[in-house]
Order: C-alpha cells, then structure tokens, then sequence
C-alpha cells in the first residue's frame, strides 16, 4: 500500500468515534455450505438499519469475514466452512455495495480480535466511544469478540461502551445446539462481562 493512502487509513481511523462492526455475514452462514442456516437472513434490515445509521462522517463500519484455508485447525471442531475463494467466504449480497468503503477483515478463528490488523485499528481509534456488533452466530463469533473487545478496553483503561442490539444477532438451530438455549446462555455470559445489550440500538445524542 502506498504512503499516501496509508496516511490516509490513519487518518479516518483517528476519527471515528462510533464503530459498527457485522460479523460473518457470509454466504457460509447464512445461504449455503454445512454450517449455513437460512434463518439467520432474519437480521439482515435490521443490519442494513444499522449500517444507513452509521454512514456518517464520525462512524465507522466493519466487516468480519470468516476465511479458511483448508485443513485449517477449526475443522476438527466444525465441519468445512467458508474456505478461502469460495462464495461461502464472500459477504452476502446485500452487504456487498458496503464492503469497498468500509473496513473489512477476514478472520481464520472464531475471534476477530485476533484477525490480521484489528486490534492495531482499534488502537488507532483515538477518540472512539461505542462499539455496536451485529451478525451471527451470537454464542460463537459474536461473543468471541464482545467479551474479549471489553477485557481489551479494560486492559487499556479505555472507556467504550461495547453495544450488542439482540434484533440484529442470530445463532444457527442444530441437533445438540438449541438456538434459545445457546442464545441465552452468550447473552447472559455478554451481560455479565459489561457488555450492554439492547432489544434495538438507535443513536447516541
């Protein structure tokens, strides 16, 4: 990347003050593949709401894009998903027109906090105050960056309200994972870490 637009990166890094950040939106969870379940679509206005919202000159918006390459570690936990160049590893349509503009990560765990260049992008987010997440599955990815994002915040002395709106996050439904069940169980796990949770997020004034 050229020195120019590393300048300009920085730049629009420091000034973001509220960030949103869509986690795995992917054609892999959400239309095909083995770990895609349908339902999940539910959330995408809600998601859209939210990304209309945060389209101003203060906010920030992120991507979080699960990435795999084969016989990667994860798939002796899970079965196959979202293998690198494949359109399970791509963001779903809907949120596509959104990606050139917007900071996008792809990730080979279930937690972005270890994708490559986010932590040091939160670190350049000087006068960052709030951190909305949105996307799926809630009780995996979403809650593997909630909590460690606030221990983080923590760590640092940092005072950012991480936000998580229950309308805008789903959790896929299979034999052995009840949806309700593992929902409740991450919200009450992110509730108990500080992270405030919301039926519907609407603007800070």
């Amino acid at each position: 990347m050229k020195k120019e637009k590393l300048e300009m990166k920085r730049e629009r890094l420091e000034k973001i003050k509220d960030l949103l950040i869509i986690v795995d939106m992917v054609n892999g969870f959400v239309r095909e593949g083995n770990m895609a379940d349908p339902y999940i679509a539910h959330i995408i206005p809600e998601q859209l709401r939210l990304i209309n919202m945060f389209q101003r000159s203060d906010a920030g918006i992120a991507f979080i894009k699960d990435n795999h390459e084969l016989g990667c570690s994860e798939f002796k936990r899970y079965p196959e998903h979202c293998v690198i160049g494949t359109k399970e590893a791509e963001l779903i349509d809907e949120f596509k027109p959104f990606e050139k503009d917007a900071l996008v990560y792809p990730k080979n765990s279930t937690s972005a906090m270890f994708a490559p260049g986010f932590v040091s992008d939160i670190e350049q987010m000087k006068y960052l105050r709030e951190v909305v997440i949105a996307g799926c599955c809630t009780d995996i990815c979403d809650i593997n960056l909630a909590i460690p994002l606030q221990n983080y915040f923590d760590e640092f002395n940092r005072d950012v309200r991480i936000v998580v709106p229950t309308n805008a996050v789903e959790t896929y439904d299979a034999p052995g994972h009840s949806r309700d069940e593992y929902t409740q169980m991450a919200y009450k796990l992110m509730d108990q870490a500080g992270i405030q949770l919301v039926k519907k997020y609407e603007r800070r004034r």
